[in-house]
């Protein structure tokens, strides 16, 4: 009784929409109905691949999924332990509920207090690099800065939540583990090495694997209303792609057929990211 909750969910939300896939092989027409719409096989993924813009969604998807796997991944797991390193509990806990509150933060109010902090005119970092006899910086319409921005964005909001697991991990470390490393010499940098570190190295690659099913999932929300006229050259990516012409424009099965795909990369790296987990004598996800 108590995990069918959990089963009805999954199968509802997750399994279920799964025949909604078979849209990317037909020319979908909402007046034919799902199932009398023509097949036309792989018509629309012939077409997103021939596409010119295909190239541009891929490298800009594809550079900011690195960005966030090699900024933001590690971030909780760098402030989880330093947060381990506190021996004050009640401070400990302080700065834990500080850093968890960004991630109930929408997106619309992170955007918008971005474009507080960094607009070109009356932005509050903007005037301070203008008081400080620097040249001003256009941050929210510069090419160059929209990936940083996209990633820094990320890390304030989610890297705090993302510690809860890691700390969790952490909890169960044996404590006779730090004091018999005290007795042998070692310092509190051979102790986070020899102790911790391991004792959140099969946390650490599980995730990683999970995070990797989600490579190509930069976020919609987020990107959508960072996005302007003159960052779109490097800002464009598959989900907003897929919103402007699934949408806004009613291609249905085109925009299906371009979900599908990443979907594909994704699984295809979470199963070379768990082959390789289980080669290096690790458990993996399955």
């Amino acid at each position: 009784m108590m995990v069918m909750p959990g089963l009805l969910y999954f199968a509802l939300f997750k399994y279920l929409p799964m025949w909604g896939i078979l849209i990317a092989f037909k020319d979908y027409l909402p007046f034919r109905g799902f199932w009398n719409s023509p097949w036309v096989g792989f018509k629309h993924f012939d077409r997103f691949f021939h596409d010119p813009v295909f190239w541009t969604l891929f490298e800009n998807t594809l550079i900011l999924a690195i960005y966030n796997i090699i900024f933001f991944f590690p971030f909780p797991i760098l402030i989880a332990l330093m947060l381990n390193e506190l021996r004050r509990e009640w401070f400990k806990r302080s700065i834990q509920t500080f850093i968890y509150i960004p991630h109930f933060v929408s997106w619309v109010v992170v955007v918008g207090m971005a474009y507080t902090f960094f607009s070109s005119e009356g932005g509050i970092f903007t005037d301070m690099l203008v008081d400080a006899g620097m040249n001003k910086v256009n941050f929210l319409m510069s090419n160059s800065w929209f990936r940083p921005m996209i990633i820094l964005e990320s890390i304030w909001k989610e890297s705090g939540w993302g510690t809860i697991i890691f700390l969790a991990a952490l909890s169960g470390v044996d404590p006779t583990l730090y004091e018999a490393a005290k007795m042998d010499g070692a310092g509190r940098i051979r102790q986070l090495w020899h102790i911790t570190l391991p004792a959140i190295r099969s946390t650490i690659i599980i995730l990683f694997i999970l995070r990797l099913g989600t490579f190509l999932d930069t976020g919609f929300e987020q990107i959508f209303l960072m996005l302007n006229s003159t960052n779109r050259e490097v800002g464009e990516v598959f989900d907003t792609y897929v919103y402007a012409t699934g949408v806004q424009q009613g291609q249905f099965s085109f925009s299906t057929a371009v979900g599908l795909f990443k979907s594909l990369v994704g699984l295809m790296l979470v199963l070379a990211a768990n082959k390789l987990a289980k080669k290096a004598g690790e458990q993996g996800v399955y």
